[in-house]
């Protein structure tokens, strides 16, 4: 184990595993999901709310930060624990997927990328040590090397030759990064579909050698089938005593596949962006609590969920603020899916301890597949 981080597991069940990540700032329990807090705040969420849905750690986004308010102003107020009051660990990202992103804003070069940013227009640069400055200036526990992110789909040399970029890039970006004790520098496989590829980058990367593995380039328009398939191997060519992050992901769905084919970390928009659009998920799948079926129904939104919008509020009501764009709406339905996520996480890491996950899996499908309860 490295001075920076250590990683436990528990069990295994299969493919699946559960343990802990120890870092300076406290244990992430795994398999884990972290809530996105991409501009250091998580929206419409307090961070002691976050806390209270069982989430040990957060992920803050480089590029937006370093555009707004700039990763020096908050290195001058305390770093970004103090300055967004989450005393918790933080992750943050490269930059490089929303460089990618940016389309024909940006230019690549082998040395970085040059983009105009989308708030204003101004030019900015970004670099592996660029990027690893920004993540020091913010003081994140978990440092994500630079990388790109081709979309897919895309031909087999446009893949190998941004690979082997985001390889060079890694190896710069884990000189830049340094000796940081209490931090941790995270590598990301590239190689989109490609299962050779695939192998060549988790290669390059054991042979730099990272305190945990990333497996980047998924979840960004392949579908759920190949990305499984994808999956079936990418995290087998992986260190075993390493944490194992996928990025971007996902649905419910996707985060039980993913787990069972050997992923101990997600992120996604997906519960904050859903809640602030009225989708609501649970146990029995993905409520639109904006639909005039809700609008006299006095039960919970999930009668077996402990968080504030089942315990305290109507379909009814949620209805009714949602349809009036009342912030109260997005406030409650985000606390109500990030607390189903971590409800699901525990139930993963608990079924897995108990060697009874493939079993666990099925109810877990089956629920979904019922669909919401009959209207009244």
């Amino acid at each position: 184990m490295t001075d920076r981080i250590s990683f436990h597991l528990d069990a295994t069940d299969g493919k699946a595993r559960t343990g802990k990540i120890q870092t300076t700032r406290g244990a992430i329990r795994t398999p884990a999901f972290m809530p996105v807090g991409t501009a250091a705040t998580v929206k419409g969420m307090m961070p002691e709310s976050v806390r209270a849905t069982g989430a040990d750690i957060l992920l803050g986004n480089t590029y937006h930060l370093m555009l707004r308010p700039t990763a020096e102003r908050i290195a001058r107020l305390g770093g970004l624990h103090g300055f967004m009051n989450w005393d918790g660990p933080i992750l943050t990202d490269s930059g490089g997927f929303q460089v990618m992103s940016l389309g024909a804003l940006r230019k690549l070069d082998e040395d970085g990328v040059t983009f105009k940013s989308h708030i204003d227009g101004s030019k900015h640069r970004l670099t592996p040590e660029r990027s690893m400055e920004i993540q020091a200036l913010l003081g994140s526990d978990i440092v994500m090397c630079f990388d790109e992110c081709p979309a897919l789909p895309a031909d087999r040399d446009r893949i190998a030759t941004s690979m082997e970029l985001s390889m060079r890039w890694a190896k710069r970006s884990k000189t830049a990064f340094g000796d940081r004790p209490g931090h941790a520098l995270f590598g990301i496989q590239q190689g989109g579909l490609e299962q050779d590829l695939r192998a060549q980058s988790a290669d390059a990367l054991r042979d730099i050698g990272f305190d945990g593995y990333a497996i980047g380039g998924l979840a960004v328009g392949e579908g759920q089938a190949a990305m499984f398939d994808c999956l079936d191997y990418a995290p087998d060519q992986l260190p075993v005593d390493r944490p194992r992050y996928l990025m971007g992901v996902g649905k419910p769905d996707d985060i039980v596949g993913a787990v069972a084919r050997g992923v101990d970390m997600m992120d996604c928009v997906l519960p904050s962006r859903s809640g602030r659009t009225g989708q609501a998920f649970t146990r029995r799948g993905v409520v639109n609590i904006r639909n005039a079926r809700h609008a006299d129904d006095p039960r919970p939104l999930d009668a077996e969920c402990a968080c504030p919008a089942c315990s305290s509020y109507s379909r009814a009501y949620l209805h009714h603020v949602s349809r009036s764009k009342e912030m109260i709406a997005g406030m409650l339905l985000t606390w109500h899916n990030l607390h189903y996520y971590q409800d699901l996480m525990a139930g993963m890491r608990g079924a897995i301890a108990a060697g009874t996950f493939d079993a666990w899996q099925a109810v877990f499908h089956a629920r979904r597949a019922e669909g919401d309860v009959e209207p009244i």
